[in-house]
């Protein structure tokens, strides 16, 4: 062992106000070890039994997460741990959470845990201090792990998102190219309806008839998929006896409502040689018209999309407490999570309070509540499942109420559901810090946050204060 001197302990900031006679205790009761750049000196699942000193260099702790080394903290002989590592004297530390890397060329002394009784009957004060310093330690350790619980949860979204988003981008480009190749046949058909000397009284009255057409639509009852075949059969029928063979234009005809009756009419009205050349152009037209409505559909849905991912990250707004809509802030997270929603085949119903009041909150914060929450029920989920929330409230509070059909939580872990870093998902799947930041964050609103479950029916409720008092700072 290299000759290490008490001079030498007096330089670590937690040791330096001990008598010298401690820390020759510390000299005679611990080993010397030195490191290179860069080598192992903590393994992930090792038992953890000592208590480390660092005399020189610096230590890198990397946690092991779901299969991968994350980095989280820098161990050196500073405010934070002192220059102290390892496991302390009162920590419930069994095994080694992660991995540890020396930087630099690092030196070091390791007392065993079997030391630490002795330890504290030579100065109570000294493990005191210890404590502290190991609790610090625990809330950089809390605090780098919230940042990535939502760094992971925003990673998540935002590839929810950009599935949300390809899906209309999708049909709008399918679209644009379905309707340019209508524009382009309706230059050779409106030349065919030219040719058979059709007068402006028989567009008018097909363009009424049109326009009637529309109208009826929207305010009929949707016909089921028999009925709807029946009728495309039926006009199909009647275009080729009358020399229209191809099936697409029945197609078009049947879901837009027409009867082989109305068709009729028309071939009356204009004689059968300029009926051959208007079906086509009809045909054209009225699909023409679908076609824009259904790139107007996929354009609103993708400007949906962006007005929800503004409200729920609350873009544009301060950090301050702002009145918000609850239930308007809720739609947004149903819309941002509609692909976890679809993918399951999960049913939503909403019971909302038609006189619910609008809340004064930190509205960016209270949408990770609702998402937190909305999304472990989408968890816990089978396919079919369904998913109820209900809000209601009084003269002090508003309620809301997130339930889901799926198996439950074990009466033997309930209590624990808001501990940091407790979660009952596999690995991969969770790290137990989403409900633990629900908890704060109601807290933060001075509300209150209960759960119920049971085979069946799990219930989240919570409660927010309709009036709130600004942080102090």
């Amino acid at each position: 062992m290299q000759s290490v001197k008490i001079e030498d302990l007096k330089n670590v900031l937690a040791l330096s106000d001990l008598p010298d006679k401690h820390l020759q205790w510390i000299l005679d009761h611990s080993d010397y070890k030195e490191y290179a750049d860069g080598d192992l000196i903590g393994k992930y699942g090792e038992p953890a039994e000592v208590m480390w000193i660092s005399l020189l260099g610096k230590v890198a702790f990397y946690m092991y997460v779901n299969g991968r080394q994350v980095y989280y903290f820098t161990f050196e002989n500073d405010e934070v741990t002192g220059g102290i590592g390892g496991l302390m004297p009162y920590s419930r530390m069994k095994t080694y959470p992660g991995y540890s890397y020396a930087l630099g060329e690092v030196k070091m002394l390791r007392i065993n845990k079997k030391h630490f009784a002795e330890l504290e009957q030579l100065n109570p004060d000294f493990i005191q201090k210890l404590i502290g310093y190991m609790t610090e330690r625990a809330r950089a350790f809390a605090t780098t792990q919230l940042q990535h619980e939502k760094v992971n949860a925003l990673g998540n979204l935002a590839a929810g998102i950009a599935h949300e988003m390809n899906n209309p981008a999708a049909a709008i480009r399918g679209i644009s190219d379905e309707l340019m190749k209508r524009l382009n046949q309706n230059y050779e058909l409106t030349r065919q309806l030219l040719d058979c000397k059709m007068t402006s009284d028989h567009l008018q009255k097909i363009q009424q008839m049109v326009e009637k057409k529309e109208t009826s639509r929207s305010q009929s009852a949707k016909r089921t998929m028999l009925q709807r075949m029946e009728n495309e059969d039926e006009i199909d029928e009647w275009l080729k006896i009358n020399g229209v063979t191809a099936r697409e234009t029945a197609e078009t005809f049947s879901e837009f409502g027409f009867s082989k009756e109305e068709l009729e009419n028309i071939r009356l009205d204009l004689g059968k040689e300029s009926f051959g050349h208007v079906v086509p152009w009809l045909e054209n037209l009225i699909s023409s018209q679908k076609i824009i409505k259904d790139l107007a559909d996929a354009s609103g849905r993708i400007s949906k999309l962006v007005t929800s991912i503004k409200s729920h990250v609350h873009m544009d707004r301060t950090n301050d407490l702002q009145h918000t809509n609850i239930h308007q802030d809720i739609e947004n997270t149903l819309t941002l999570l509609g692909f976890k929603l679809r993918e399951k085949n999960i049913e939503v119903n909403k019971k909302y309070d038609p006189e619910m009041p609008e809340i004064p909150a930190y509205v960016g914060e209270l949408n990770q509540v609702w998402t937190n929450l909305i999304d472990n029920a989408i968890f816990a989920l089978e396919k079919n499942g369904k998913l109820s929330i209900e809000t209601s409230h009084d003269h002090q509070n508003i309620k809301v109420c997130i339930i889901d059909n799926g198996r439950g939580i074990a009466k033997d872990i309930l209590s624990r559901i808001f501990d940091p870093f407790f979660t009952t998902k596999k690995v991969g799947d969770g790290t137990g810090i989403g409900l633990d930041l629900v908890k704060r964050i109601v807290k933060k609103h001075n509300g209150d946050i209960k759960v119920k479950s049971e085979p069946g029916r799990t219930e989240f409720s919570i409660l927010i204060p309709l009036v709130q008092k600004p942080e102090s700072n």
